[in-house]
């Protein structure tokens, strides 16, 4: 039996995808919270786990792993159940190109750490951050929609069955809410949004549902 940690922050983009990933292979695992508001992540031990002191890491039968997308792409070539990726060369290239224009072009610079230093620089305040975070986002997710026009769009952003692109879509479409950017116009995004909402892989690794799944697998350990 493959044992699988995920040390995580509930509200950290990256590790939302990996346990919708996570959910969406039907794999067990337990979390181990990395406080990021109170430095756990620069700690000596989550060092050693994760060099440059972020989330997620994930410890699988002793390996550890970094990088969300590289762990997603692990567990989808290691672990057979709910294909993450198309199975065609061509799609695969699809599905990643959405997953990145996500995780490298969005969320690195919408990166709390990143916003606070540039706030910083100029001696704004959280309306300087707000409207940082509203501008990226917004101009990212347009980015997205013009993507998701495209025939092989389906249910999902790529075909009929969810994927590594709605494991990225969904945390970064949180980030929205959370700040203000508003994405009702974009109907592509929003049937995905909706079509992915009704499925527990995704509601149950949502950062509002965190706690209660947590306390559940706690209560139903060994």
């Amino acid at each position: 039996m493959t044992a699988i940690t995920l040390y995580d922050y509930w509200r950290s983009s990256a590790s939302y995808r990996v346990r919708i990933a996570l959910n969406l292979k039907q794999l067990a695992y337990s979390c181990v919270p990395v406080n990021l508001l109170s430095g756990d992540h620069q700690s000596a031990e989550h060092l050693k786990r994760h060099p440059q002191g972020l989330v997620p890491a994930i410890d699988i039968d002793g390996m550890t792993l970094t990088q969300s997308l590289a762990i997603i792409e692990f567990l989808d070539e290691t672990f057979d159940k709910t294909p993450l990726l198309p199975a065609d060369a061509a799609g695969r290239a699809r599905v990643r190109t959405i997953s990145h224009a996500i995780a490298m072009d969005i969320h690195p610079i919408c990166n709390l750490h990143v916003v606070k230093h540039v706030v910083d620089l100029i001696a704004g305040g959280e309306n300087a951050k707000k409207a940082w975070m509203v501008h990226f986002i917004r101009k990212g997710l347009v980015g997205i929609e013009t993507l998701l026009d495209h025939r092989l769009t389906g249910d999902f952003c790529h075909g009929d069955t969810p994927g590594m692109a709605d494991c990225c879509l969904i945390p970064q479409l949180y980030n929205a809410s959370r700040w203000g950017a508003d994405y009702a116009e974009l109907e592509n995004i929003r049937r995905i949004e909706a079509n992915c909402s009704q499925l527990p892989a995704f509601s149950l690794a949502h950062p509002d549902n965190y706690e209660t799944v947590q306390e559940a697998k706690s209560a139903h350990s060994p």
